[in-house]
């Protein structure tokens, strides 16, 4: 039998809701007072609303027509590149390191899969006839999409504010291919965690820099780790993660090669010329 998850109501702006004197009029006669709210906002007009029940508590979360802001001329690149166990944001100038959410989210999938073994028989699912159980792990899958939504939500906000402190557009490779390519692996957490975690961050970036106002450059991404930053020549490998250009003598890691491949592209496409 069908039954909903999170309790919703949409409501029109003008007629089904308003708010007024610290309550809020919902069209039937309802009335619920308001308990807090976040004030940032209060000055730009309201829109069609959405009423939720969550935890015994209702939220109203009300649109906002924000005017869009005007981007600022970008005076430099801030680069970003993602792998499974670490995102780099950079330039030539400097380089932030931050691990990505992969790992803690896959905890909490493991354990929900267990969970599914622990409580299943050769010829039916046990779980699913145990709700306690069958919640239980509907709570691990979601407890591991949050991880990775948080993830995505701060680091794209570290990137963005950077950006427009320093005026730095922001590059980001076109990842639309690697997760094509990812769907073709077996199924398996940690490749669904993969292809969550890089969708989520290009959603996230790209809202963060319309935000903040900071331009948003999406580069090719062929080459980008395999391609001497200096003369372009094809890079060797040099040890763990490390590699090397044998006609110029660059050295430097993957990650760092491929933020400084990606700055140099997107400064290609501000300014039409290679830098030196």
């Amino acid at each position: 039998m069908p039954r909903a998850r999170t309790p919703r109501l949409w409501l029109t702006r003008k007629y089904s809701y308003r708010v007024r004197d610290g309550y809020v009029e919902i069209l039937g006669g309802y009335k619920l007072k308001i308990i807090g709210w976040d004030k940032r906002y209060d000055a730009y007009p309201s829109g069609d609303a959405k009423l939720i029940l969550k935890d015994g508590k209702f939220i109203l979360c009300i649109s906002k027509h924000v005017p869009r802001p005007v981007k600022y001329v970008a005076r430099g690149v801030l680069a970003i590149d993602i792998n499974e166990k670490h995102i780099v944001f950079g330039n030539s100038h400097f380089e932030y390191r931050f691990e990505t959410a992969v790992e803690r989210a896959l905890h909490y999938k493991q354990l929900a899969e267990n969970l599914q073994k622990k409580y299943s028989l050769t010829r039916y699912n046990a779980w699913l006839r145990r709700r306690g159980v069958r919640d239980r792990i509907r709570y691990f899958h979601r407890r591991a999409r949050n991880i990775v939504e948080d993830w995505a939500k701060k680091v794209s906000h570290k990137i963005a504010s950077l950006a427009k402190q320093h005026l730095y557009a922001v590059a980001r490779e076109d990842l639309t291919n690697l997760v094509d390519s990812l769907k073709k692996l077996p199924k398996e957490h940690r490749v669904s965690l993969l292809i969550l975690s890089y969708r989520k961050l290009e959603q996230w970036i790209d809202w963060q820099c319309e935000k903040n106002g900071a331009p948003l450059i999406v580069v090719e991404p062929r080459g980008t780790s395999t391609t001497c930053p200096m003369c372009s020549s094809k890079l060797i490998e040099n040890g763990y993660r490390r590699l090397r250009c044998l006609k110029c003598r660059f050295e430097a890691d993957r990650d760092i090669v491929a933020v400084l491949n990606i700055e140099r592209r997107a400064l290609v496409q501000m300014w039409g010329a290679l830098i030196p």
